[in-house]
């Protein structure tokens, strides 16, 4: 629960800057903010479950609790939460896809594709420093830009603006995250 202010926060500025820009619409809005927090909660589910196969949870790690390596949920649980989270924000990601037409398709799916391979699959961001470039791509500009298209169908420069202190801030939260 405490990620998921990150994931709203994006969500809130992109809107703003459509409100700002008479763009702005609450059906679309709403949905990206669910959305968001559904993929924000499959990505730590993710982490969960991966990081426990790789073995970098243990009873040693530092940290808020892991249900996976607590024992309090099975690898097979979780990974069918997280599977659950990306199906429905992908079912959302549809409507918002014939709001505004295909780059939201290529967004969603490269958010879903990005939250996996952080910590999951053959070469997991997470682990190779490529991490926070995810973070600051993904939270900053894809979810801040990509909101304002969604309502708008089209990027403007305060939207850009608006995205990078949202990917830096984001950025700095996972990098006090990773330092405990």
């Amino acid at each position: 629960p405490k990620t998921l202010p990150a994931a709203a926060s994006p969500v809130i500025v992109g809107s703003a800057v459509a409100l700002v820009d008479n763009a702005f619409h609450w059906g679309p809005a709403l949905a990206t903010l669910a959305a968001s927090l559904l993929l924000q909660i499959g990505a730590n589910l993710a982490n969960d479950v991966f990081d426990y196969h790789r073995g970098a949870d243990t009873t040693a790690r530092l940290g808020p609790l892991r249900v996976t390596q607590a024992g309090l949920l099975s690898p097979t649980q979780v990974l069918t939460g997280m599977w659950l989270c990306f199906g429905l924000a992908a079912l959302l990601g549809v409507y918002l896809t014939w709001v505004a037409g295909w780059p939201v398709l290529v967004m969603g799916l490269s958010a879903i594709l990005t939250a996996i391979v952080y910590t999951g699959g053959p070469f997991p961001l997470g682990y190779y420093g490529l991490g926070d470039l995810a973070v600051f791509i993904f939270f900053g500009l894809v979810a801040t830009c990509g909101t304002f298209f969604i309502q708008a169908r089209y990027i403007n420069l305060l939207a850009i603006w608006s995205a990078l202190p949202m990917g830096f801030l984001i950025t700095a939260i996972l990098a006090v995250n990773n330092l405990r």
